[in-house]
């Protein structure tokens, strides 16, 4: 199972890690570990708020890495 993770964030070669890859499945897996603590404690969550910024944020990342090219 690690092995298929492992191959969800790196490049071609299967060893080195893609920030591409990598940066939307921290995002998704920080995003889904807010939303279950937020159900355990009750706390309010927005998940649709956080996701538009989690994605405008790796939006501007991958820009500003290709444009600083």
């Amino acid at each position: 199972m690690f092995k298929k993770l492992l191959e969800a964030v790196t490049g071609d070669d299967n060893v080195t890690i893609e920030p591409a890859y990598l940066w939307p499945a921290a995002a998704f897996a920080v995003g889904l570990g807010l939303e279950i603590y937020s159900v355990i404690t009750g706390k309010p969550f927005d998940m649709q708020a956080y996701g538009i910024g989690a994605g405008a944020l790796l939006t501007g990342l991958g820009m500003s890495a290709k444009f600083g090219k």
